[in-house]
């Protein structure tokens, strides 16, 4: 639809001018949808043009509309004037041969553009600890970063997808010190466990024990100072430990279909970290206390103090975030650094974006947070000290499990083919959808019985919509010589449901500009999910192949490949495994 908004902006602005006598900026031109298909397809309040022409804004649509029809004969029949508004009805058949023909020759590539072409993105998500398994506070994390990677990467830009994986820390050691105290030297084999679910048991022991043990945490603080000392016994262990978390958390990956063009270790990082804060203190940006703890005080960014070093020398998480991100620009030069971290971390983010700025890098300006909200499950909130987390590997397995069932109840298992990979791209359908579906920023429980339903908003109703329009393909294939003869005439495609579908499969490349200037997959979710509505209500209510006139199958047929494709891009997008068969 964008290229029919351009067009009458243009017309509406200059007609404007030419009433006013004075210049406007096409942004000026405000552009409004009808609320009732009657109305027309665009709508253009006058109301801003009121002070520069010194009338009504009914007097204004009235006037402009008037010269729209002395300067454009050819678009006076879809120009009508309600109140302060001005309306317009576009030409069905020209925009309906128009879309379907640019679909159908765009194929893969329509909604996809230029706009960022040349723009060098660097994309931070997941980031998990290897003290625990990944949770679904992690699945949504991923699910976003993938999605927008993919929007961002369709309209040109070059994204590179870097996970920082935290494995050092006070917090890593205290699965170290349970292990030592409680392990027994167990290892994931011998257990025939995951070893991320093994590491992730021990940091729940910790937390057990610390509540009777009061010196279990400075055990792990002076695990922390050994690591960082390179003690040898500390680094094997530790070495161990995160080998067997990062194998676990690889699976679990492969599994959602996550993946990264570089990966950092904070180990790897901090030491950087620690230099760029001793050069700041030189500098005068930091300074040190009297327990010789190394601080900045941001009191007047009103960002309060910040401690940066502690009085031991041990880093922080601000210290290694300062020595990745200086990293990250020397490998790869960017325009934008996006970090897709949850919104209680904005606090850090803001001091982590001043103190860089502060330090004279001029690229942090160009540096953006994008917060999400806290996802759960009905039962509650999760707390991974607690052991009371929603275990990202059996929410997977329990979402299989129950899409094979609901599969096999509706009887569709012949349908189906291989109904453990059709479950399995169902389930990760219904995970990333749902996930994606809320903006980012707000928080939302998860119910993983209401994601895999086959009705409503919800990745198996659009995988489902296009299995059914798949299936309806096929038939026209197998019957071509019932419709021989039958030719596309967009003339034929004249019911309210024809229309709503091509305006929307119009508005599509909009909805990806908008998601991707947003950084919001929720906005694709919306898009896709009311055309695949549209198409249910079309379909039940008209026959398609079941039609005397052969024109008009090849017609229908026609705006339902165009369809299918639209869909199947959009899916792409956000993660939801297309389906031929269902």
């Amino acid at each position: 639809m964008n290229r029919y908004k351009q067009i009458w902006r243009e017309l509406i602005r200059g007609a404007v001018e030419e009433e006013s006598g004075k210049k406007l900026d096409p942004a000026d031109v405000i552009i409004e949808i009808p609320p009732r298909a009657e109305l027309g397809d665009l709508a253009f309040p006058m109301f801003p043009y009121a002070p520069h022409l010194k009338t009504s804004p009914k007097d204004i649509a009235r006037r402009v509309a008037e010269r729209l029809r002395r300067n454009d004969s050819a678009a006076s029949a879809g120009i009508e004037t309600r109140g302060p508004y001005l309306n317009i009805h576009l030409d069905r058949l020209s925009v309906t041969s128009d879309v379907i023909a640019e679909i159908l020759k765009s194929v893969e590539l329509y909604g996809r553009g230029e706009s960022l072409k040349g723009q060098r993105i660097v994309l931070e998500f997941s980031c998990p600890n290897t003290n625990k398994p990944l949770h679904l506070g992690h699945l949504r994390n991923d699910a976003l970063g993938m999605s927008i990677e993919r929007i961002l990467s369709s309209l040109g830009a070059q994204v590179l997808k870097v996970n920082l994986i935290n494995d050092r820390g006070v917090h890593i050691c205290k699965s170290m010190v349970a292990y030592q105290h409680f392990g027994d030297g167990i290892t994931p084999e011998e257990l025939k466990q995951k070893g991320d679910h093994l590491v992730g048991d021990f940091y729940v022991r910790f937390a057990e024990w610390a509540k009777e043990n009061p010196n279990a945490e400075e055990l792990a603080r002076q695990m922390l100072k050994s690591w960082e000392q390179e003690d040898p016994k500390v680094r094997e262990l530790w070495e161990r430990m995160n080998r067997w978390a990062i194998e676990g958390i690889e699976e679990t990956y492969k599994k959602t279909g996550v993946r990264f063009d570089k990966i950092y270790l904070e180990s790897q990082t901090y030491l950087l970290g620690r230099k760029i804060v001793e050069a700041g203190l030189e500098k005068g940006v930091f300074y040190k206390e009297s327990d010789a703890s190394v601080w900045i005080d941001l009191s007047a960014e009103k960002l309060d103090k910040k401690v940066l070093l502690r009085s031991d020398g041990t880093s922080l998480y601000l210290t290694q975030d300062l020595g990745t991100a200086v990293q990250r620009y020397q490998d790869w030069p960017f325009e934008r650094m996006i970090y897709i971290v949850g919104n209680e971390q904005r606090y850090h983010f803001q001091v982590l974006f001043k103190v860089l700025e502060l330090l004279g890098f001029h690229w942090a300006e160009n540096l953006y947070h994008l917060a999400y909200g806290m996802v759960n499950l009905p039962e509650g909130k999760m707390k991974s000290r607690e052991g009371t987390v929603v275990d990202a590997d059996e929410l997977i397995e329990d979402l299989e499990r129950l899409a094979a069932k609901e599969t096999f109840e509706k009887d569709r298992q012949a349908e189906a083919g291989d109904l453990r990979l059709t479950a399995e791209k169902i389930a990760l359908g219904a995970l990333n959808y749902y996930l994606l579906q809320p903006s980012p920023l707000k928080d939302m429980i998860f119910d993983p019985k209401e994601s895999l339903s086959f009705s409503g908003s919800t990745g198996p109703y659009l995988q489902y919509t296009g299995a059914r329009i798949s299936s309806m393909l096929r038939k026209f294939n197998e019957r071509k010589l019932e419709f021989q003869g039958g030719v596309f005439k967009p003339e034929l495609l004249t019911l309210p449901d024809e229309w709503l579908i091509v305006k929307q499969m119009a508005s599509y490349p909009e909805s990806v500009f908008q998601a991707a200037r947003e950084l919001n997959p929720s906005i694709v979710t919306a898009a896709l999910f009311e055309l695949a509505q549209t198409f249910s209500h079309y379909y039940h209510d008209n026959p398609v192949l079941h039609n005397e006139d052969p024109d008009l199958v090849v017609s229908r047929i026609t705006l339902t490949q165009a369809l299918r494709q639209v869909l199947a891009n959009g899916m792409d997008l956000i993660g939801v495994p297309f389906l031929d068969r269902m």
